[in-house]
């Protein structure tokens, strides 16, 4: 999206409907269907977690665990100065008011790029999985393509109605996909498993080896997105508690979950035999297993599920977009025509259309070139995201302690700055591992896993140089870096 131009610029302030979004429409329950809903639990579980027991071993459902605890530490630091910096904006605000205004719009734009990448790349799996559904069951060829452009206007549609019907939709779904991972779990600790109910994931020999910390990105992966409870402040009932509340729920909930079902599934398959089953069927590791516990008719609503996953996570992405969007156009950032909201659902409209109709535009040209929806628009899409996503925590962390050192007046509890020195510390090393061991996540080669990484410090420096050249050229826009305001702009529902 360019840069608005000066008469693009959205006014600082507008009581008018057309640019407000529906107040105390969110209460903590659909705060947390929207972030879970986000990580996508099963097609985390049966499309991410084989690979990383393929080449963690054993101990891989401890990545997800070990994600979550550092994430954990981080969402303290990071609920701690939600309390002070109201603006909408998410990272982007928090890291404007510590760091400066150059390195907040960097920020803002690699928020923008990381979460379009994540929404936009799961599209490959919801086309390749209607797909082979599709075949598999009915003997019905359609173009994967197709099934990506039904999800692509079906998301619209849910999300234009309203935040609230969103996050109805996203319960319903996250419950059906929940259940069905719970009840196979039950079943195969019921039945003793495939060797007996053993505890080899927790043994350190299995632990530290180089195959766990080459995976660990993929533990952080399955988290993506449990940060943007901070972008539904304006739109839930009593944000000072709905917001810290839904993110640690979020993260200790997943932290569990994740660690849990994985662990069954070892268990399932046996800790001797499930790394070789894994790489002979890494894709069908965990359907092939609900069907030995439970029955062909489990694998058969988990492939189904597994659509209503891809879904529901590309709806609640699709949600935090807008509201990236719609706080960027209101900075003046973005084009004020991005600013608008539906007079009846308050929903950002026009930024849903924008992010809808980038949504379209890249699966038509990976459909027209040719290119396999899942090991490159997937994971070629996504994987650039997962990098900047956990960029913008270390740059939050470092945020969290400058605030806070700058402003010692400010009331805050003693564990808040050594939180961020350890999360961001952590995070650095797991980003450091990523990119080292790159390649397991996009299957690509060096060149294009060089480019996709280069994405998120090139997008950051553009954001840099855009606002040091506005500063001179532009003040008003500059000023406005970062939604500075007393109060958010809202309206009842």
């Amino acid at each position: 999206m360019p840069p608005a131009t000066d008469n693009d610029i959205a006014p600082i302030v507008d009581t008018s409907h057309v640019h407000t979004l529906q107040r105390n429409a969110l209460g903590t329950g659909g705060i947390v269907f929207m972030v879970i809903s986000a990580a996508a639990p099963l097609t985390i579980v049966a499309g991410v977690a084989p690979l990383a027991i393929l080449i963690g071993g054993v101990s891989a459902p401890l990545v997800y665990t070990i994600a979550g605890i550092i994430l954990a530490i981080f969402a303290v630091a990071f609920m701690a100065m939600t309390k002070h910096v109201k603006a909408l904006g998410g990272f982007y605000t928090y890291i404007t008011e510590a760091l400066g205004k150059a390195a907040g719009l960097g920020a803002s734009l690699v928020a923008l790029v990381s979460y379009n990448a994540l929404q936009i790349g799961l599209y490959g799996m919801m086309g390749t999985a209607g797909h082979d559904l599709l075949q598999v069951e009915f003997g019905i060829d359609v173009p994967w393509w197709l099934i990506a452009g039904v999800g692509i206007a079906a998301v619209f549609v849910v999300a234009w109605r309203g935040i609230d019907v969103g996050a109805k939709v996203l319960g319903v779904l996250l419950v059906a996909e929940t259940l069905i991972l719970l009840v196979l779990a039950v079943a195969i600790l019921a039945q003793g498993g495939a060797e007996g109910i053993t505890f080899g994931t927790f043994d350190p020999a299995n632990i530290f080896t180089p195959g766990m910390f080459a995976v660990m990105g993929m533990g952080f992966a399955a988290f993506m997105g449990f940060e943007s409870t901070a972008l539904y402040r304006e739109e839930a009932r009593d944000p000072e508690r709905t917001i810290p509340r839904a993110t640690y729920i979020s993260v200790v909930f997943m932290a569990l979950f994740y660690g849990f079902i994985v662990w069954t599934i070892v268990v399932g398959v046996g800790e001797s035999n499930v790394v070789g089953a894994a790489a002979e069927n890494t894709a069908g590791l965990v359907f092939a297993t609900a069907s030995d516990y439970l029955g062909g008719w489990a694998e058969l609503v988990m492939y189904l599920l597994i659509l209503t996953s891809v879904y529901a996570s590309q709806l609640a992405f699709h949600n935090a977009i807008n509201r990236y969007t719609f706080s960027l156009a209101r900075d003046g950032v973005l084009p004020r025509r991005l600013y608008d909201t539906d007079p009846k659902t308050h929903s950002p409209v026009v930024s849903g259309l924008a992010q809808t109709a980038l949504a379209a535009l890249v699966v038509a040209v990976f459909a027209v070139l040719g290119m396999d929806p899942y090991l490159q628009l997937l994971l070629w899409v996504n994987s650039p995201g997962v990098v900047g996503i956990i960029v913008l925590q270390i740059l939050t962390c470092i945020a969290v302690v400058v605030f806070f050192v700058k402003r010692p007046q400010l009331a805050r509890r003693w564990y808040v700055l050594p939180a961020a020195i350890v999360a961001g510390l952590a995070m650095t090393v797991i980003l450091v591992i990523l990119c080292l061991t790159f390649d397991l996540l996009t299957a690509a080669s060096p060149l294009v896993n060089g480019l996709l990484i280069a994405i998120t410090p090139v997008t950051f420096l553009v954001g840099v140089v855009l606002a040091v050249r506005w500063k001179r050229t532009r003040p008003d826009v500059y000023a406005r870096i970062g939604g500075h305001r007393d109060e958010a702009e809202t309206i009842d529902a």
